[in-house]
């Protein structure tokens, strides 16, 4: 463990530990102030706010899913709900989101979970050089290529909005 690993909450270590086990190279910072939105995220990382991919939990027919979204946009739910082929699709409540990620709304990574979660993964973050995602805590992120999201999620790339 580096000592820049070792300095990050817990929470984020674990992701960093996913983040190294799947090969890549990104490195998990923590910032001076919150970046539980893509804004503040945008903000802290000086970076367009379409760059920022926001984890966000839901429940498609009552199981979790997790969608890697682009900050320029809000997911359009009849949109994910014909994606993914589920009945209906809602957003999952704050405890339920922190019970199956083991992280709190605004610092959820796209791994790092106690089990794995099924992943999809807005295309339009495919328009960035660099994605921005959380590391488990509101206070630290990580950069990858979209390339490296796919991989290290394994992620089916969807389009969640017509922006």
């Amino acid at each position: 463990m580096t000592e820049q690993t070792a300095s990050l909450p817990e929470r984020s270590r674990i992701v960093q530990e996913h983040v190294r086990a799947a090969g890549l190279s990104s490195q998990v910072r923590e910032l001076p102030d919150s970046a539980r939105t893509a804004a503040e995220a945008a903000a802290a990382l000086d970076c367009e706010v379409g760059a920022i991919g926001s984890s966000l939990l839901f429940l498609a027919d009552g199981e979790p899913l997790l969608v890697m979204t682009s900050g320029r946009h809000r997911v359009d739910i009849a949109l994910l709900t014909a994606a993914v082929g589920a009945e209906t699709v809602a957003m999952a409540p704050a405890a339920t989101v922190r019970e199956v990620t083991g992280q709190a709304i605004g610092g959820v990574a796209p791994v790092g979970h106690p089990a794995p979660v099924r992943t999809f993964i807005d295309a339009a973050l495919r328009d960035y050089d660099v994605v921005w995602t959380a590391g488990g805590t509101p206070h630290t992120v990580m950069p990858m290529t979209f390339d490296e999201l796919v991989s290290l999620t394994g992620g089916a790339v969807i389009v969640v909005a017509a922006d």
